[in-house]
């Protein structure tokens, strides 16, 4: 897959086949719509397209924007993997922003790629204050002469597939229900930092992950994960919270303990696949309290984390 940062003067780009949306978290709903794209694309010879913004459009147009189910890169990662051909990311800013919907089609879609279809999802929008809908995208298209398709609501086992209803999932704590919704389970990476080294002092040693700001966090509490890096898995134990424990008001931090590892990982990216959510954070009397619960965690972890699933 090529990926076009910006407004693409890229030969062999038109006459495809384009996905159009945000696809935050790359979810089922979406997986199907891109794929269903990349389909129509293959049997017609033609390019398949996905189209996307970046930052995501609610970074610059809300005051508190919900957090991001993937990080930019690993969004494209996902694309690719669905055999998408080209992965067009145009920029998003406050001029983007206020251009007209029928103005984003005529002035950068029609140009630009001159589409023979466009699929979008069923509650996409699109142009100012998003005044732009599927059916408006519609009314172009036979004007100009693409076609449209609106990918209806996809369920899983009765739950609508959305990336808000995934974000719910994550602030319950509920990693089973956010995983049967994106399809994998839920990821957390960035590089590892230096810390205040009270888990090894307390014989739990840490990596302390610098997760990007925009990013999503699941509830604050301790979770089973599987930790990734240097293409080898490692099962863990993740603190995200504030660390009650040590002070008031502490920052957020995102914490991993790697069961049976000994190493220096200190600036190395950490991809952190949650598995299961073991306990809210909370505040312990005393050090000997806290290692009890964190040998307790531990134990649990490592019996979740043995089934390969």
């Amino acid at each position: 897959m090529r990926v076009i940062e910006g407004f693409p003067e890229v030969d062999g780009l038109r006459d495809g086949y384009l996905a159009l949306g945000n696809f935050d978290g790359v979810h089922r709903g979406h997986r199907q719509l891109i794929g269903s794209v990349v389909s129509r694309a293959r049997e017609a010879g033609r390019p398949a397209v996905v189209i996307t913004f970046f930052p995501h459009p609610a970074q610059i147009l809300e005051e508190e924007p919900p957090g991001l189910l993937t990080t930019k890169a690993r969004k494209e990662k996902l694309i690719a993997a669905l055999g998408v051909d080209f992965l067009v990311v145009l920029p998003f800013n406050r001029e983007l922003a206020r251009l007209p919907a029928s103005a984003f089609v005529r002035e950068i879609l029609w140009p630009y790629f001159q589409p023979r279809l466009v699929a979008v999802g069923f509650n996409f929008t699109f142009g100012y204050q998003g005044t732009g809908t599927p059916d408006l995208l519609h009314r172009l298209g036979e004007e100009l002469g693409f076609k449209v398709e609106v990918m209806e609501p996809v369920t899983h086992k009765g739950v609508t597939v959305s990336s808000t209803v995934i974000r719910n999932a994550l602030d319950r704590g509920d990693i089973l229900m956010a995983k049967e919704l994106l399809g994998y389970w839920p990821v957390l990476s960035g590089n590892v930092v230096g810390g205040d080294r009270r888990g090894r002092e307390l014989g739990f040693p840490t990596a302390n992950l610098a997760v990007p700001p925009e990013v999503k966090l699941p509830a604050k509490g301790v979770y089973a994960c599987l930790a990734r890096f240097q293409e080898r898995a490692y099962k863990a134990v993740v603190n995200i919270g504030r660390r009650p424990t040590f002070g008031h008001n502490l920052p957020p931090t995102v914490e991993a303990h790697l069961l049976d590892f000994r190493g220096d990982i200190y600036g190395c990216e950490l991809e952190l696949e949650l598995r299961a959510f073991l306990r809210p954070e909370r505040r312990f009397t005393n050090a000997g309290e806290l290692v009890a619960q964190m040998e307790a965690d531990c134990t649990r972890a490592r019996a979740i984390l043995s089934d390969p699933e």
